[in-house]
């Protein structure tokens, strides 16, 4: 730390090496300059797409908060198991263990299962409605752009060709239950770790 004298003349002489460094400082952040964090800081330097909007956990059971578990499995670390009847989804992390994310799945009429690979990934993605989804909810909009009221939430993995994806949501209440039309939905805070963490092409099983 620097100590700072308080006597007369070397505070007049403080404030006005400040004065003259503090509008340089101003205009030099307004023309791009760059200044380097003190160590062990990490600096953002660009905003987000959107500010995301805090889903608190009372609204999610606890048996669904993130966690890391043992899970025995013979899919390789990275892979994504998705197991619809308990509402889980598992991030194999390898040597017996996964990282497990409370889930909601598809409603009654709508369950489905296979293996599909993680061809797209999209920030704040947009959404169109499928037009069979349309038929079903005609009050529902052609297109939302990607935003906190998108019903896609704050990420999204698409799944092979389908129209499936595992997203984010606005209704985190929903998670634990049969409520989607077929995509698999997390927390915007659960998707977005998820988001980091799985890489393009990596498996997806989903269980019925």
């Amino acid at each position: 730390m620097v100590g700072i004298k308080t006597g007369g003349a070397s505070l007049l002489a403080l404030l006005m090496a400040l004065s003259s460094v503090l509008p340089a400082t101003a205009q030099g952040l307004q023309q791009g300059w760059r200044f380097a964090p003190p160590p062990g800081i990490t600096v953002v330097n660009h905003p987000p797409r959107h500010a995301l909007q805090l889903q608190a956990n009372t609204q999610v059971n606890p048996v669904f908060l993130r966690q890391v578990v043992q899970y025995p499995t013979s899919e390789r670390s990275g892979t994504l198991v998705v197991d619809t009847r308990a509402h889980f989804l598992y991030f194999v992390l390898g040597d017996g263990r996964a990282l497990r994310y409370g889930i909601g799945v598809a409603k009654s009429g709508f369950e489905w299962s296979g293996t599909h690979q993680v061809t797209r990934k999209a920030e704040w993605p947009s959404w169109t409605p499928p037009a069979e989804m349309l038929q079903r909810r005609p009050e529902l909009p052609r297109h939302m752009e990607g935003g906190p009221n998108n019903p896609l939430g704050a990420r999204a993995l698409y799944l092979g060709s389908t129209l499936y994806r595992i997203h984010g949501t606005t209704e985190p209440w929903s998670i634990g239950q049969n409520v989607s039309s077929g995509c698999i939905r997390m927390t915007n805070a659960d998707v977005i770790d998820l988001y980091e963490r799985v890489k393009l092409h990596s498996k997806v099983v989903v269980l019925s």
